[in-house]
């Protein structure tokens, strides 16, 4: 699960396109990595797989089925936490991730746990895979978040996988662009309206983006699934669970129990 903080630096609201998305976010997260995976490292484990925030684990929820023997990419795979925990499991896993810097962790995490991921460099929107050569693809909180043009995003996957094979992904719960980036009540008062579409850009001091991260609602998200040839099987929105108390940005015990914070689409290529 790779889902990073917003900095809280000079934020503005604009339209970006994919290139830009795809070249600033790989320089944000190979600059953060070091950070992002000390402090949320454990609740990732090093072999774990974790749908969200809310702390919904694959063991769990079984969202992906029997996954022993099947060809799995994982997409935005960050450490490779989730694909260490498939091939754990028995699957042929290899994951993809825009950060080389991730990737980098992923191999030490490869060795300190003794459970190794074959990883790729690259992104959602250009899968060097064959086509029709994968059983499942899932991500969580990976790669889909960061995409403008979702659509010809969900068309990649569904190239690469097999006639009905099963693509499963975990997103920033669309309503979170309503809020302020708090996870107290105080963070409950809308500030932005749901149906603007425009990116969340940060600025560096030369007033240049430095990080982007594009605004689906919850249709854009179904229709540009199905557009790509996918059918719906689950719309998932997990409830925040008593008892677990971790903060992770504008996700925490006290919103989580008042709005969702993951959207997670099950769904099938036709």
């Amino acid at each position: 699960m790779s889902e990073r903080e917003p900095s809280g630096g000079v934020v503005d609201y604009r339209e970006v396109d994919d290139a830009t998305t795809q070249r600033v976010n790989r320089g944000d997260w190979d600059r953060i990595s070091d950070d992002y995976q000390r402090e949320h490292g454990d609740f990732l484990r090093d072999v774990g797989f974790v749908w969200s925030p809310e702390g919904l684990d694959e063991a769990d929820a079984h969202l992906l089925g029997d996954v022993s023997g099947r060809r799995v990419l994982e997409v935005g795979c960050g450490a490779g936490q989730c694909g260490r925990w498939l091939v754990a499991s028995g699957a042929r896993a290899v994951g993809i991730d825009l950060s080389f810097r991730q990737l980098q962790h992923g191999r030490r995490i490869d060795a300190e746990s003794a459970v190794r991921l074959p990883t790729a460099c690259g992104t959602i929107t250009a899968l060097p895979f064959a086509s029709a050569s994968v059983d499942v693809v899932c991500s969580a909180f990976g790669g889909f978040p960061f995409v403008v043009d979702i659509g010809s995003a969900f068309a990649e996957v569904r190239r690469v996988l097999r006639r009905g094979g099963v693509c499963v992904c975990s997103l920033p719960h669309p309503v979170k662009w309503m809020f302020p980036d708090d996870p107290t009540m105080s963070g409950l008062t809308v500030s932005r309206s749901y149906f603007d579409r425009r990116s969340y850009v940060e600025l560096d001091e030369a007033g240049q983006p430095s990080y982007a991260e594009p605004h689906h609602t919850v249709g854009d998200w179904v229709a540009a699934a199905m557009g790509a040839g996918f059918v719906l099987r689950r719309l998932l929105e997990p409830a925040w669970p008593p008892g677990h108390t971790d903060v992770w940005g504008g996700w925490g015990p006290e919103r989580g129990r008042m709005v969702p914070g993951t959207l997670i689409l099950d769904l099938v290529s036709s």
